[in-house]
């Protein structure tokens, strides 16, 4: 049993819980409601690659029962107190390092990291009784497409011991155009990102992944590319495995066009 491999669009702050936005996230809660259904079996355990943990030095999260961590400003008061119970897991987070390490990727340790919102959110309309573990990984802070694919190789191992491995961001993240002026913009480059990572073989697919400035509206669809860099883990993890898109529209956040990524040699 293999375990597919995941880049999620993980939408805007704490927005399953701000009743308002249900309408709008309509799709894309109904995406991740259906992830587990996808799996060819219940996860051991979830490691995620999360846009919101970035750091010098690639770092696991090793804590048995992980906190909260609120990374968002300016939404209501009760958002402040949502709770995902999941347990940690610090075996997984060991086998981690040690994969990391025997690649020759320095790795770090945090005992008190907390699920930030780009791993709690998407989790809590995934796997809602909060029952599977779960392992939070760092990107690193320069963003270099060809480390983080790589990254991923190395963690492709854990796909095959019942390790779920998610990447989640977003494949279009400029917070300055997330209205009209977006539309066009996020369509470019989310049609290019389907040629490159659902269209392509696998050389086709990293290599497009490295050069990805070069693609349509690149730097207005990430101006920072901390959303992206979760999928070039992901696709790394993939390995050979082809991708299908498991989420798309053209009307996030009104009118943004965005799309996360299954990727596995079974389709659902």
């Amino acid at each position: 049993m293999t375990m597919p491999v995941y880049f999620i669009s993980h939408g805007g702050g704490p927005w399953p819980w701000v009743e308002e936005w249900k309408p709008m996230y309509a799709a894309l809660h109904e995406s991740l409601q259906h992830l587990s259904a996808e799996l060819p079996a219940t996860p051991k355990a979830v490691l995620m690659v999360s846009a919101h943990w970035i750091t010098d030095e690639i770092t696991v999260s090793t804590a048995g029962q992980p906190g909260m961590l609120y990374d968002y400003y300016g939404f209501p008061e009760h958002t402040y107190s949502v709770q995902y119970p999941a347990p940690g897991d610090p075996v997984l987070a060991a086998r981690v390092q040690s994969l990391l390490q025997a690649g020759g990727i320095a790795i770090a340790q945090d005992a008190r990291r907390g699920f930030d919102h780009g791993a709690f959110v998407p989790m809590a309309v995934a796997f809602p009784q909060a029952n599977i573990p779960m392992v939070q990984l760092s990107i690193r802070k320069d963003y270099d497409p060809a480390f983080h694919l790589q990254l991923g190789r190395l963690l492709a191992p854990l796909r095959e011991e019942g390790i779920l491995i998610i990447g989640s961001g977003l494949s279009y993240h400029n917070l300055r155009l997330l209205d009209r002026r977006g539309a066009e913009p996020s369509a470019q480059f989310d049609a290019w990102l389907q040629q490159t990572v659902v269209d392509s073989d696998p050389v086709q697919r990293a290599t497009g992944l490295l050069h990805w400035e070069q693609a349509p509206s690149a730097r207005l669809a990430h101006a920072h590319e901390d959303h992206l860099i979760p999928l070039m883990v992901a696709v790394g993890a993939a390995q050979q495995d082809p991708a299908t898109l498991s989420y798309h529209e053209t009307h996030a956040f009104g009118s943004i066009t965005a799309s996360s990524f299954r990727f596995s040699q079974t389709a659902v």
